[in-house]
């Protein structure tokens, strides 16, 4: 089984569980919204654009209402559960592009509820985290407002944000820097250091990709 698959699997296990109005680390948007969401990406590339370019933000997010009018949220569940699209049919192009997507969207559910703890993950996906995390640090990070160094415990370090001025620490495991740096700084357990000031503005900055 791919991580991919794995990640997919028990967020929609969880999706079912919670129903469709639960809440999730999206700001505004319930367990409905995700999936909905989800089915978007894989499902529909003509309304996939806005979701990182804001002058087509609009018709993404008159597609998205679309689907939770037109799909029951069982239904949008079971077809988060099948790789859509392209992904459907090359699972190695889905493993590649949705493993830690869906990973993120999987603690998205978990950590919006109550008395959540970190999973143990599997080594090799703790490593692919972490890769991904190296390589893409300094696009993640482009929004910081200071300086950032991440240590994953165990080693590795990875840099982002301005060059120059004020630099914040953080540290943690990879899962936790990689939910850090897609804008989930609140609910990543990771150790910041640095200048207070520096580490507030590093809390409330808008990471991610």
């Amino acid at each position: 089984m791919t991580h991919a698959i794995g990640e997919r699997s028990a967020l929609c296990d969880l999706l079912d569980r919670l129903g469709p109005d639960a809440p999730t680390l999206c700001t505004g948007w319930t367990t409905y919204d995700l999936a909905a969401h989800l089915v978007l990406r894989e499902r529909r590339p003509d309304a996939m654009a806005g979701i990182g370019i804001k002058p087509l933000a609009g018709y993404t997010a008159s597609v998205q209402s679309g689907l939770k009018a037109r799909h029951p949220y069982p239904e949008l569940v079971g077809l988060v559960r099948r790789p859509g699209g392209v992904y459907g049919l090359l699972p190695a192009l889905d493993e590649a592009v949705n493993a830690l997507e869906l990973f993120v969207h999987h603690e998205d559910v978990r950590r919006a509820q109550p008395s959540w703890e970190p999973r143990e993950l599997p080594a090799d996906l703790e490593q692919l985290i972490w890769k991904r995390v190296a390589t893409g640090a300094r696009l993640m990070l482009r929004k910081a407002p200071v300086g950032v160094a991440l240590h994953r415990l165990g080693g590795g370090v990875a840099l982002g944000g301005p060059r120059g001025g004020a630099r914040v620490e953080v540290t943690g495991q990879a899962a936790e820097l990689l939910l850090f740096c897609f804008g989930r700084q609140r609910h990543a357990r990771v150790e910041l250091t640095g200048d207070p000031e520096a580490v507030t503005r590093l809390r409330e900055a808008a990471l991610g990709l």
